[in-house]
């Protein structure tokens, strides 16, 4: 049976050594950020992730949930497993206090989304979509509409969902069917079908709040058209009280490969009342404050699993014993050595760890830019923050997905046979992981989403927040004694590159743009390579430094062996796997024209 230890030295390393957030305290919400507050909140919330949540990720995965005349019940322990989340505040951690939210920063809520998915991915999704609606209500909600919707989304006492898919659209929200048509006191009349709806019904809540995509009758064609509306499976009374059940219900459940503990729904709205909330055809200005904090929040998904599956990797080829060290034996006394001592294992297990540790310092830092761009006292610099965070969503969503799921299946190979036998959990990791990279915008999305829209705006502006810092570092540390050469250097490289693949990439789509297409997942791939080398680097700096400062004293249990690991895991990634950008820049090269050629009837 797979176990779940929190990795918080390494993220109490990585929030107060690397991002040093408790110097931030001119931030909305940093002020009562000290070193305690943070360890406080590591410490705890990975003692209830490892002792309540994750014991029923196997539970979920076994029972699954179950419909039965448009109920879905939720697998045994989920529902109070939710509770008690939500009784400790857990959920209301980066909410605004004006709605019963703690107001601690959103770099906090990322921490500890990472530990909840590496805990239980299924269980994780039920708060995560609620977060969410609260986001999307909280920036374009009318006041009356907060006041009614948010203190429940932020207490837990209700959950909310975001309805986009349906059964003939995907990507493509323009070609939508679902109808809300106008009513003389001002609501909406919900008709429609969505699909793939994440935790569209269930037990753990007392209430449902269902963001809805839909079009008014006679407004614009396409994607201009549509409209997001708040459609309450209980509609609210204007003291907050429940009414009467909406005219809407839960169809069936999908039997997925994975994530079996959460309840993917297929919604049907049958005139269904519902509020509108933004400006009318202009839905999707709203819905994509929902889609990126979920898009973020799914890279974080794939980067939990990938945490998981490796401490279990770890634990197996510490005790499986089979063959001898290639040198010759290690451990003598025994019939076999463990297979930790080959160089094909470590090569596997170092392959997970240099991706899980980088993508945290990825995906932390990312947090603390949303938080730079909440609240930052200079505008330009939330600006820049903002401008930031946009360019990376959706980096992180795909690459953090692709490299999860491969961590996963990386995972199970240490395993052999016993990775492929269910009561191990190995098979379950795989198969929770994969959805990671459909979901929210499948991953191919992301990348044209990344150079067809991301790179073009403001003639490169977005990417010039990027190069900046980037090439500050670089300038900055390229004499380092401990780092100039073995992770400075590197990056350097690896950044000239990017900065010249760039260059070609957009120079070529503007000419074709199935050119543009064609790179746009390698080029994805490329910028994150060198996004992790960059967190890598600073990582590396740190822990040189602390080093050359004795090391420990700090009283935060980060000791000499854990900086020289950060330092030597720095290498293997530097030395391992940043070199794949010149494949990727080659392949970039090779451009769109052997990938086009066949006719389509020769496929």
């Amino acid at each position: 049976m797979p176990t779940y230890t929190a990795p918080v030295k390494d993220l109490r390393f990585v929030l107060t050594d690397v991002l040093a957030i408790q110097n931030y305290d001119n931030l909305p919400g940093f002020a009562d950020v000290s070193e305690d507050i943070v360890n406080a909140v590591l410490e705890e919330s990975g003692k209830f992730m490892q002792e309540v949540v994750q014991p029923l990720n196997q539970v979920g995965d076994r029972e699954g949930c179950t419909w039965t005349d448009g109920a879905v019940k939720t697998p045994t322990g989920f529902k109070a497993a939710y509770q008690q989340y939500c009784e400790a505040g857990w959920g209301s951690l980066t909410a605004d206090p004006d709605y019963g939210g703690q107001g601690l920063p959103h770099v906090l809520g990322f921490a500890l989304a990472e530990m909840m998915n590496a805990a239980n991915i299924a269980f994780a999704m039920y708060p995560g979509l609620s977060h969410g609606a609260y986001e999307a209500i909280h920036k374009h909600g009318t006041d009356e509409q907060k006041q009614l919707y948010l203190p429940k989304l932020v207490s837990g006492d209700w959950t909310g969902t975001m309805n986009l898919t349906e059964p003939h659209c995907g990507t493509d929200l323009g070609l939508m069917r679902t109808k809300a048509e106008p009513q003389e006191d001002g609501t909406y009349r919900i008709t429609g079908t969505k699909i793939f709806i994440s935790a569209g019904e269930h037990d753990m809540s007392e209430n449902i709040i269902h963001l809805v995509l839909a079009k008014i009758p006679g407004g614009p064609e396409g994607i201009k058209g549509v409209s997001l509306f708040i459609v309450p499976k209980f509609l609210v009374n204007a003291d907050g009280s429940l009414g009467e059940r909406n005219a809407l219900g839960c169809g069936s459940i999908e039997e997925k490969m994975g994530i079996h503990g959460n309840s993917t729904c297929v919604m049907n709205y049958d005139g269904a009342t519902g509020y509108l909330i933004g400006d009318a055809h202009r839905g999707m200005r709203a819905m994509f404050t929902m889609m990126n904090a979920a898009r973020l929040g799914v890279g974080i998904q794939g980067l939990g699993v990938a945490e998981a599956a490796y401490q279990n990797a770890v634990t197996y080829a510490k005790d499986r014993l089979q063959g001898r060290a290639l040198k010759g034996a290690e451990a003598p006394e025994k019939p076999a050595d463990p297979i930790i001592v080959h160089p094909d294992v470590r090569r596997m297990l170092m392959n997970i760890r240099c991706f899980t540790e980088g993508a945290r310092a990825l995906a932390l830092w990312t947090g603390l830019l949303i938080d730079f761009a909440a609240g930052h006292p200079d505008p330009e610099e939330r600006q820049a923050a903002e401008d930031l965070v946009a360019l990376l969503t959706p980096m992180i969503k795909s690459y953090l997905t692709d490299t999860g799921y491969e961590a996963a299946t990386t995972a199970q190979q240490c395993y052999g046979g016993h990775g492929y036998v269910r009561e191990w959990g190995m098979e379950q990791f795989v198969r929770d992981a994969r959805i990671t990279m459909i979901y929210e915008g499948a991953n191919g999305i992301q990348a044209l989403d990344l150079v067809g829209r991301k790179l073009p705006t403001g003639m490169g502006r977005l990417l010039r927040r990027f190069f900046h810092p980037v090439s500050q570092f670089i300038e900055d540390n390229m004499a380092d004694p401990v780092i100039g050469k073995t992770c400075v250097m590197p990056l350097a490289k690896a950044f000239a590159r990017f900065q010249a693949t760039t260059a070609q990439v957009a120079e070529a789509g503007l000419k074709d743009p199935n050119e543009a297409g064609a790179a746009s997942s390698d080029y994805l791939r490329m910028f994150a390579l060198v996004a992790m080398a960059y967190v890598w680097a600073r990582m590396a700096k740190v822990a040189a430094e602390r080093l050359a400062d004795g090391g420990d004293g700090n009283g935060d249990g980060i000791d000499r062996a854990f900086l020289e690991n950060k330092l030597k895991t720095a290498q293997y990634f530097m030395d391992r796997v940043l070199p794949d950008t010149a494949a990727l820049g080659q392949k970039i090269q090779a451009g769109a024209a052997s990938m086009m050629a066949l006719d389509e009837a020769a496929f």
